[in-house]
């Protein structure tokens, strides 16, 4: 989340913005990505890809409007003309080389369908590799994944217009020491993301109809239920790792207090002694994945998981905070599908999300109470937790109800593999843009993304709230 140039890279002037816009016909969305073979009842998410191309001169283009010179020296600069789509509410760039790092600025321009009226240029924030896969994981290697911007929640809308500009005398790239100049990546794209239904739970059996045969749940060989009616088996592999927290088909985890959470450090780990651990803090209400509406199709199957949890890494989505907290499953949806569909990852990248509400998600499946592994924190995701606060906290401050949630969840979720909020731990670094992939780094137990990697991220006001959030989640675990 680099600092965006100081100069504008063509914000029209209202005169420009006076004029009527020739839209293009409608935008056709790209199919779904691993679609579900059962239809759901409420229509799904999907997600337009349209290429970015060059940016000149031209006759819609006021003159002398600031970065659109015509000089050949300028920095490279693509984008789209402004275009009538398919609905879509959240926006993010990509390109094909994840290796290749984004140095410029990147704005955005959208069309609301309640009123039919244009934004101003909005800008997105660069991401350049910080929220990715570890290098040299499986997940990084599958050749899905791209370089990609932060995603931009910007509501329900039906038109858009994108411009980006390279910084020139960028640094070198991590991909091999070439200076970036004032070139941008290859292969960009506009995503437009739509969040669809907010309840696919019910879906229509491809070979039974509604409920499946009989309207029975499917039991395994011990005549365990592993499946409702009605449940794909995508849904079902991802409800069933939260049990016995919940049981199967949950769309929310119950609070407990703290008298009551050594069995989830049971479940944890599934260590007898486990359950002698005096420190774990009383776990937070947490709307499960099925709770807010993932569509399970979209993920790759199975679930991968890390020793254990030393460290939790706070972050923000960088996503705006242009949302109310009932539309946060759509924007969790929203980002889901952007991290995997858009970026490519097996899985959205975090492992828990928080709105402004302070409300707990369930993030990248594979069980609440487990040392699931993440695409948060390049470099040090393995044997860590990443949790997101939904929206820009650089010049925003933290609602205290979300702050107030980060300090409950790691006050539960760290006290499950018996680390103190207040303490520092070492991790090995995966390889990043601060850390040499080997080295061993002493970090705090509850850091910020910034610790890991070069980065403003959880964004300066946010980052501000981990000292009291340290000691907040340290006396929730009841620690002297």
């Amino acid at each position: 989340m680099r600092g965006f140039l100081a100069s504008s890279i063509g914000v029209a002037t209202a005169a420009a913005l006076a004029l009527p816009l020739a839209l293009s016909t409608p935008a056709l969305a790209a199919p779904s990505q691993g679609a579900a073979t059962a239809a759901p009842v409420a229509p799904a998410g999907s997600t337009q890809s349209l290429p970015l191309g060059p940016l000149g001169p031209a006759a819609d283009r006021s003159p002398g409007v600031p970065g659109m010179s015509t000089s050949p020296r300028l920095p490279e600069t693509r984008g789209l003309a402004p275009r009538e789509v398919k609905r879509f509410s959240l926006v993010g760039v990509v390109w094909d080389d994840a290796s290749t790092e984004l140095f410029g600025r990147v704005q955005v321009r959208t069309r609301a369908v309640a009123t039919g009226t244009w934004s101003d240029w909005q800008d997105i924030e660069t991401h350049n590799g910080e929220h990715a896969p570890d290098l040299g994981t499986r997940e990084s290697g599958s050749g899905r994944v791209r370089g990609s911007t932060a995603p931009l929640w910007v509501g329900d809308s039906d038109g858009v217009e994108v411009r980006v500009q390279a910084e020139a005398g960028a640094p070198a790239t991590r991909a091999g020491g070439a200076r970036a100049g004032a070139r941008l990546p290859s292969g960009m794209r506009i995503e437009l993301v739509d969040p669809g239904a907010s309840d696919p739970a019910t879906v229509v059996d491809a070979k039974n109809g509604a409920g499946g045969a009989a309207d029975e749940p499917e039991r395994d060989d011990k005549g365990d239920v592993v499946a409702l009616p009605g449940m794909t088996m995508e849904t079902a592999e991802s409800s069933s790792a939260n049990v016995p927290l919940a049981g199967l088909g949950a769309k929310e985890i119950t609070a407990l207090n703290k008298a009551d959470t050594t069995a989830d450090a049971v479940a944890a780990d599934g260590s007898l002694t486990a359950a002698a651990r005096p420190y774990i803090g009383p776990r937070p209400r947490i709307v499960t994945r099925l709770g807010w509406g993932a569509d399970e199709s979209l993920r790759e199957s199975g679930f991968v998981y890390t020793g254990t949890v030393k460290a939790a890494f706070v972050h923000h989505s960088a996503s705006g905070n242009n949302y109310a907290c009932k539309d946060a499953p759509a924007v969790l949806r929203s980002l889901y599908r952007y991290h995997v569909v858009s970026s490519g990852w097996r899985d959205l990248g975090y492992n828990f999300a928080v709105d402004k509400c302070g409300t707990v998600y369930e993030g990248r499946a594979g069980g609440v109470a487990k040392a699931v592994l993440g695409a948060h924190t390049m470099g040090f995701n393995t044997d860590s937790m990443g949790v997101a606060v939904l929206g820009t906290y650089t010049s925003t401050k933290p609602p205290a109800a979300a702050v107030k949630a980060v300090a409950q969840l790691t006050a539960w979720k760290l006290g499950l593999f018996n680390r103190d909020p207040r303490a520092t731990t070492t991790l090995k670094s995966g390889g990043g843009n601060r850390f040499k992939k080997g080295t061993n780094v002493k970090l705090n137990v509850i850091s910020g993304h910034r610790d890991g990697f070069a980065t403003e991220c959880p964004g300066k006001l946010l980052y501000a709230q981990l000292p009291p959030t340290r000691t907040t989640s340290a006396k929730l675990q009841g620690r002297p």
